[in-house]
């Protein structure tokens, strides 16, 4: 294994779950949780997002980009439910999880699938800017491989 293919796939960091949340419906608010089963089949449990490519399956960004956001709007923090993201991590890359899977919590285990790019509802959350401000700190999509529960404080980490 080459070099650069041994730092891609080390990542010693295990970050934790800081906030989880659900949108029932689309362009609704969605609700803060404790904790949340997810399924292969239907993704998080409530969520409206029941799509067939599963590659949208859970939405997950760090709190760490949440501070990046924040300053770049001039505002003291941002709610992260105004990002309409399912999960907050904080203590890992998300972006270094590209191609691969990690586990959350004692058995839920997610596939990275691509970025998630800001819609155009973060004006209308954020104000004037707020699209630009979450282009590139809009964090990640992933499908589910493996099911489970995740609750807040779990542990997050490569597998």
């Amino acid at each position: 294994m080459s070099n650069m293919k041994k730092l891609l796939r080390s990542i010693p960091q295990v970050g934790k779950v800081n906030f989880i949340s659900i949108r029932s419906e689309r362009k609704t608010l969605p609700t803060t949780l404790e904790k949340v089963n997810i399924s292969i089949e239907k993704g998080l449990d409530g969520d409206h997002y029941q799509g067939s490519s599963r590659k949208r399956q859970v939405t997950l960004i760090q709190a760490e980009h949440l501070n990046v956001i924040a300053s770049i709007l001039e505002k003291n923090k941002i709610d992260p439910l105004l990002t309409r993201r399912n999960i907050v991590v904080s203590g890992v890359n998300l972006l270094a999880f590209k191609n691969m899977q990690f586990q959350i919590g004692e058995h839920v285990i997610l596939e990275m699938t691509g970025a998630c790019h800001p819609c155009s509802q973060m004006e209308t959350n954020f104000g004037e800017g707020g699209y630009n401000a979450m282009r590139g700190h809009g964090g990640i999509t992933a499908k589910v491989i493996q099911g489970g529960e995740i609750k807040i404080d779990d542990k997050i980490k490569l597998v």
